[in-house]
């Protein structure tokens, strides 16, 4: 898809955080069941407030899979069973998302990243692999940078942390250039929740008929799945919350010191430049993989390649 090519900004994951709906919203259950995937098993937790649902199988090394906007952890159904023979693989909501809790705030990556660290060491381990997409992407990327002891290597997919250059994102994109209006769109407190409410199937076919090579490679189930997921006003409030935490993030990221852990840039023709670009300046040790033929949704478009760079650089 040549729109593709003229991008010049990674996409990215929610919104701006809308008044908080209380208790019973930050604790509300999915409305749906979640979808099954043979070898895997759903689990909950409570961890640094807020309950995750999180999707466990296979044998070996820990490896987590953080998804990002506007999906769940099943964005990695496709490579999931082939990790599993080698990982042991943990696939989590991240706060706001899918099967986990609506809270009324703490959607700064750092704090996201800390609620995967509780995550980790309530399973038993010390020290974990990890892989990122879009948002979750951000929160591998807070994961590595607070929590460097119990990183041992970590996977960007198509996104890095938040940075200055946020802040620098053209409102009008000169001709040629493609346009994130979401970025802008979800920061808006209380309309996106107005607008979207039971109709997030509409944005969601329009973000992979537009920001795919091959839309087809999400497929019906997982569109319903993931319109299912942020159809109510409290799943958009929350995924809002992901973008209204920039400014934090922004300078959080400010505080960081170089990642300490190799790193692994898996990188789509509008992410490429970007990744070699600013990983030299934020990472110690760091490689970067174009993912040909892929859009945005690289573990769907491309499982393939994304499943053998997984494999050879965790394994």
């Amino acid at each position: 898809m040549e729109l593709n090519r003229r991008r010049v900004f990674a996409l990215g994951a929610g919104a701006a955080l809308a008044a908080s709906t209380g208790t019973a919203a930050a604790h509300a259950k999915p409305a749906h069941a979640e979808p099954g995937l043979p070898g895997f098993q759903h689990n909950h937790t409570q961890v640094n407030g807020v309950r995750l649902h999180y999707v466990t199988g296979g044998r070996g090394e820990p490896l987590v899979l953080l998804p990002g906007w506007p999906q769940t952890w099943w964005l990695y159904h496709k490579i999931m069973p082939a990790l599993a023979e080698r990982f042991r693989v943990i696939a989590v909501d991240l706060r706001g998302m899918g099967g986990s809790d609506k809270p009324a705030g703490g959607f700064d990556k750092k704090t996201m990243a800390t609620d995967i660290h509780e995550l980790v060491r309530k399973l038993g381990y010390r020290k974990v692999n990890v892989v990122g997409h879009d948002l979750g992407s951000m929160v591998a990327f807070a994961f590595a940078a607070n929590f460097p002891e119990a990183t041992k290597k970590v996977a960007f997919m198509d996104v890095l942390h938040p940075d200055e250059s946020f802040y620098h994102i053209p409102l009008l994109p000169p001709p040629g250039v493609f346009s994130v209006w979401w970025f802008a769109f979800n920061q808006v407190m209380g309309l996106p929740e107005q607008l979207l409410a039971g109709r997030f199937r509409y944005l969601a076919d329009w973000l992979f008929a537009n920001t795919a090579f091959t839309p087809s490679a999400i497929d019906e189930r997982s569109r319903s799945i993931y319109a299912r997921a942020y159809d109510s006003p409290e799943a958009i409030r929350a995924s809002n919350g992901w973008y209204q935490a920039f400014h934090q993030d922004i300078a959080d990221g400010k505080t960081y010191a170089k990642l300490t852990p190799p790193v692994l840039g898996l990188a789509s023709v509008s992410s490429y430049d970007q990744f070699l670009g600013t990983l030299p300046a934020v990472a110690n040790q760091f490689e970067v993989v174009p993912v040909d033929g892929s859009g945005h949704w690289l573990a769907e478009e491309r499982p393939d390649v994304v499943t053998s760079e997984i494999i050879r650089f965790f394994g």
